[in-house]
C-alpha cells in the first residue's frame, strides 16, 4: 500500500498581499507519514526586504531589524520545493491565504506553482464539523485539549506543530500514545508504535423468568413450524 505523505504547514508574513509588496517571513512545516509525525520539520526565518509594519510584529515577533541577516526567499526557495518533494500533499490552516504567498514567490522564481488538488484546509474541515463556531488554531486546541502555552506570538513551527495535533483530531483522532511534540524533538526518522493495553467489559447475562420463557416457546410453537433448534432439543431428549 502506497504511504501518504503530508506537509503541515505554517506561514508568517508582512501583511495579507502579496500582489502588494507583502512578503513571507517566516515558513514552518511537520511531515506526515499515514497521519504519524517523522520528526522531520522544516522551518526558515526569511528576509522580506522590506519593513515590517509595527502592528504585524504584534502579531509574530519578527522585527525588521531581527529578520535582515537571514536569506531571502530566493536564496532558499529550493530547499523548501526539496522537502514538499513530487509527493507531499499541503496542509495548513486558512490554506488560501498561505497557498497565495507561497505560490506567488515560487512563480516569481521561475518554479512550479503547487496545484489545488494537492492542498488541505483545515480551517474548511473544522468548519464543516463545527459550524457557527469559532475554528481559529487557539479555539481548536482548546477544544481538543493540545496543549498552545507556549503560544505566546504566531510562530510558523509551532504553529504547524500543533495544526498538525488538530489535523489528526479532526480527522477522528490521534492514537493515545502519540506525542508529536516530542516526535518532533527528538528528530526520529519514524514514530515508534506502543502497544495500547485494551479492557475489554465482561459480557452481561440477561435473567428471564420462568413465565417469560413459557410464553416466548409457546409463540415460536404457534408461528414455527419446525424450527431446526426445536428439533435439536427433541433430538437430544
Amino acid at each position: 500500500m502506497q504511504s501518504i505523505r503530508e506537509i503541515v504547514f505554517d506561514t508568517e508574513t508582512t501583511g495579507f498581499d502579496p500582489e502588494t509588496g507583502d512578503k513571507l517571513v517566516e515558513i514552518g512545516a511537520v511531515e506526515l507519514i499515514n497521519h504519524v509525525p517523522t520528526g522531520k520539520t522544516y522551518h526558515q526565518y526569511i528576509n522580506p526586504e522590506r519593513e515590517v509594519p509595527e502592528e504585524v510584529v504584534k502579531v509574530h515577533g519578527l522585527t525588521t531589524e531581527y529578520l535582515k541577516d537571514f536569506p531571502i526567499f530566493a536564496k532558499v526557495a529550493q530547499e523548501w520545493v526539496d522537502f514538499i518533494g513530487d509527493d507531499g500533499i499541503l496542509v495548513a490552516h486558512n490554506a488560501t491565504f498561505d497557498m497565495k504567498f507561497i505560490n506567488f514567490e515560487l512563480k516569481r522564481l521561475g518554479f512550479e506553482e503547487y496545484q489545488w488538488d494537492r492542498v488541505v484546509d483545515t480551517l474548511e474541515i473544522a468548519k464543516s464539523k463545527f459550524p457557527g463556531q469559532r475554528n481559529n488554531l487557539d479555539a481548536l486546541c482548546r477544544r481538543f485539549n493540545i496543549d498552545n502555552s507556549a503560544r505566546t506570538f504566531h510562530g510558523a513551527l509551532l504553529d504547524a506543530q500543533l495544526l498538525a495535533e488538530v489535523y489528526l483530531e479532526l480527522l477522528g483522532g490521534a492514537e493515545p500514545t502519540m506525542d508529536l511534540a516530542a516526535a518532533v524533538k527528538d528528530n526520529k526518522e519514524t514514530a515508534s508504535a506502543v502497544e495500547i493495553k485494551r479492557v475489554y467489559r465482561e459480557p452481561r447475562v440477561f435473567a428471564l423468568s420462568e413465565e417469560s420463557l413459557a410464553l416466548h416457546r409457546a409463540f415460536l410453537e404457534k408461528n414455527i413450524k419446525n424450527p431446526i433448534w426445536l428439533a435439536d432439543e427433541k433430538s437430544e431428549n
